[in-house]
C-alpha cells in the first residue's frame, strides 16, 4: 500500500501518535484487516487511470483522514510543548498540522502509479497497539519494508505510526518540531509561524 522509499520518509511530515487513555487493546487480526482494507483503497485510488493528479490526491487525502487519528498524532508530535501551548495555540496547531500532514502525504502518494503491497506478520507491540508489517513494491524500484502501528481509537482501528526501514515517522517529526520551538526560545508560536510559512509556499 505505500509508495514511499527511505528518502521520501525523510521529507514527509507524517508523524503519528502514541496511545491515549481513550484507546483500548487492539486485536491483531482486526489490525491486519484494517491495514489490508486501507491499503487496497489507497492502491485503487493511486492506480486509477480515470483520475487526474488533483483528483487522485483528493481521493488519497480522504482515505488518510479516515485512517489516521490526526489529532492524537499531532499531540504526540508536539510532545511536552502541548502543555505549554495556550488553548488557542493548540487549536491553531492542530489545524495546521492536519493540513500539512494530509497535503504532504496525499501529494507524495499521488506521484506513484503501479504501487503494490503485500501483508506480512502482525504482532502486538504493547497492550494498546499492534504492528502490521507490509512489503511495498513500485515499478523500477526495489521492494522495501513499511510497518504500520495500529491502535483502537473511539472503537475504531487507526494508524498511529509508520515505520519505514526501522525509522519511526512520529519520532522523526517530534524531534524536528522540538528543534524549531527551541530555536524560537521555547515558544510554540515559533513553530506555528514556521508551519504557516510552509503552508504558504
Amino acid at each position: 500500500m505505500l509508495l514511499l522509499n527511505r528518502r521520501d520518509f525523510a521529507v514527509l511530515s507524517l508523524a503519528t501518535l502514541c496511545t491515549s487513555p481513550s484507546q483500548a487493546q487492539v486485536d491483531t487480526s482486526r489490525a491486519a484487516q484494517f491495514i489490508q482494507a486501507a491499503g487496497n483503497e489507497l492502491v485503487a485510488a493511486i492506480n486509477n487511470p480515470g483520475l487526474n493528479a488533483t483528483a487522485r490526491q483528493e481521493r488519497v487525502a480522504s482515505i488518510l483522514r479516515r485512517c489516521v487519528d490526526v489529532e492524537a498524532v499531532g499531540r504526540f508530535v508536539l510532545g511536552r510543548f502541548w502543555r505549554v501551548a495556550t488553548p488557542a495555540e493548540q487549536q491553531d496547531y492542530l489545524r495546521l498540522f492536519e493540513a500539512s500532514l494530509i497535503r504532504n502525504l496525499a501529494g507524495r502518494f499521488g506521484e506513484y502509479q503501479g504501487v503494490r503491497f503485500s501483508l506480512g506478520r502482525t504482532q502486538s507491540r504493547t497492550e494498546d497497539d499492534a504492528l502490521v508489517s507490509t512489503t511495498v513494491t513500485r515499478p523500477g524500484s526495489n521492494p522495501f519494508n513499511l510497518d504500520w502501528r495500529v491502535a483502537e481509537s473511539g472503537g475504531q482501528p487507526k494508524i498511529v505510526d509508520l515505520i519505514a526501514e526501522g525509522t519511526s515517522l512520529r519520532l522523526t517529526q517530534r524531534s524536528e518540531y522540538a528543534s524549531v520551538i527551541q530555536r524560537g526560545g521555547g515558544q510554540v508560536s515559533a513553530l506555528l509561524s514556521a508551519m504557516r510559512a510552509q503552508a504558504a509556499r
